[in-house]
């Protein structure tokens, strides 16, 4: 049984970001807890401290005390004394051989006194913390003269105020951490409101509308590059239909002549008995238009090759001079009936690239240049090199508006919109030429100037060998 791979769809952008915004409150809330809890913590372990500290303070004082007896019957008052006003604060007092002095009637204190050894000092570090009888306390074992004393105080208080704050702090921190999440959810919602209305003026987008653009003012910030790169896209499948609607009717009006020919001189054949030779002229006239449309199915077929992606071509080197002197005496009997006359200038190096898309486009640029000649004007071809660049230049006598240089190159296009001139092609010749270009990664431009006349002017550039 096979498995079927699957793109796995992306996770939404509304639950990310409320993911991300909900794992960083909650962690906020729960440092924010912690740190209360904490902080409280260490503020009822100072009071103790001080509790402590000042209990100790005063047995310390009442042991010292001169005239004070070891038997613990005249100190005892004393001892007592000392630690009256104390919250719950006990001790017990032991001589050098672990003798009781001095003892409060609760809680036992010796479980801690037979665990921790005596010190002098009472800080924090010296506090522990035991349970016994289902009590809790803080205390110390501190050192006086050769008596031990245990001191200590009840805790309990403080950790069933604790407990409750804990539980009041997580609960808080869960409320929170649901509404914070809640909160970013809708603000997620609510910011994506400009990305569902770009879209619903998306879906509203049709063959018939792609004149409609999205206002870049009317967006926030973050989405006026979307925007802007929408509305290029738009223009530019604009441009496609728009040169699809062109290169249609073109096409129909370029088959429509031909077709009407045929259909018309098979009419006039059929019309009446007619010899052989009659019969005869008529098939060479037929098949002269069936030459054309083949010339012109074969160029439309190059053209959409071109256009599915980079043709393949055979790089080799190529002596472009003789190349082109190849191709004046090809178009040298036609150029003479029309009484142009072909000169080339400059001498080039060898260069890399197709012979044969070559030598097509090049004889596109010259048969263009003939046709679009006057009588008795001549048709200049250059070749100049420099340290990257091989230069051809076609020049040729002639009055081309600089409106339609941009467009020298499209299909079907003519400067002559009547399309009524026969002998011109189909208006595909430019357009091959703009495509072995392409695939050679050359560069090629139109352009008017004054050379004996006005000329129109198209330069091809090639990486030299």
């Amino acid at each position: 049984m096979g498995v079927e791979n699957r793109t796995r769809r992306p996770m939404s952008l509304a639950v990310r970001v409320t993911s991300l915004v909900g794992l960083v409150t909650t962690a906020i809330f729960v440092l924010s807890a912690w740190g209360i809890e904490y902080s409280i913590q260490r503020h009822f372990s100072r009071m103790d401290l001080a509790e402590l500290q000042s209990a100790w303070a005063s047995v310390d004082a009442a042991l010292h005390r001169d005239g004070a007896s070891s038997s613990g019957v005249a100190q005892s008052h004393e001892l007592v004394d000392a630690i009256a006003g104390g919250h719950d604060v006990y001790f017990v007092v032991r001589d050098a051989n672990g003798r009781l002095l001095y003892g409060t009637t609760a809680p036992d204190l010796d479980a801690l006194g037979e665990k921790v050894p005596a010190t002098t000092h009472l800080t924090l570090d010296t506090l522990h913390i035991w349970r016994t009888d289902h009590h809790v306390y803080r205390g110390a074992v501190l050192r006086s003269g050769n008596k031990t004393v245990v001191v200590a105080t009840a805790i309990d208080f403080h950790l069933q105020y604790l407990r409750e704050l804990q539980n009041a702090l997580w609960a808080g921190t869960l409320m929170a951490s649901l509404i914070s999440v809640l909160v970013a959810a809708l603000a997620v919602r609510q910011g994506h409101a400009p990305l569902r209305r770009i879209s619903a003026r998306m879906r509203e987008m049709t063959t018939e509308r792609l004149h409609t653009r999205l206002d870049p003012k009317h967006v926030p910030v973050e989405l006026v590059d979307l925007a802007a790169a929408f509305n290029a896209m738009l223009t530019r499948i604009e441009q496609g239909f728009a040169r699809l609607r062109n290169v249609s009717a073109d096409i129909a009006h370029e088959l429509r002549t031909p077709v009407t020919n045929l259909t018309t001189q098979t009419q006039v054949a059929l019309s009446k008995a007619r010899d052989v030779d009659a019969y005869r002229e008529i098939l060479y006239s037929n098949l002269e238009e069936f030459e054309r449309m083949g010339a012109m199915i074969s160029d439309m077929l190059f053209l959409a090759q071109a256009e599915q992606g980079p043709m393949r071509r055979d790089a080799a080197g190529i002596d472009l001079h003789a190349e082109i002197r190849s191709l004046f005496d090809y178009f040298e009997a036609w150029a003479e009936d029309r009484g142009v006359s072909l000169e080339l200038n400059g001498q080039v190096g060898r260069v890399e690239g197709d012979r044969e898309m070559l030598r097509r486009a090049l004889s596109n640029l010259i048969a263009n240049a003939i046709r679009y000649t006057q009588h008795g004007q001549s048709v200049h071809l250059r070749l100049s090199q420099d340290e990257r660049w091989v230069r051809i230049e076609i020049c040729n006598p002639g009055n081309i508006p600089s409106e339609h240089l941009p467009h020298l190159f499209d299909r079907f296009y003519r400067v002559d919109p009547s399309r009524q001139r026969r002998g011109e092609g189909a208006g595909l010749g430019l357009a091959i030429v703009k495509s072995i270009v392409e695939a050679h990664r050359m560069e090629k431009h139109a352009s008017a100037c004054d050379c004996r006349g006005r000329i129109s002017a198209l330069k091809s550039l090639t990486p030299s060998s």
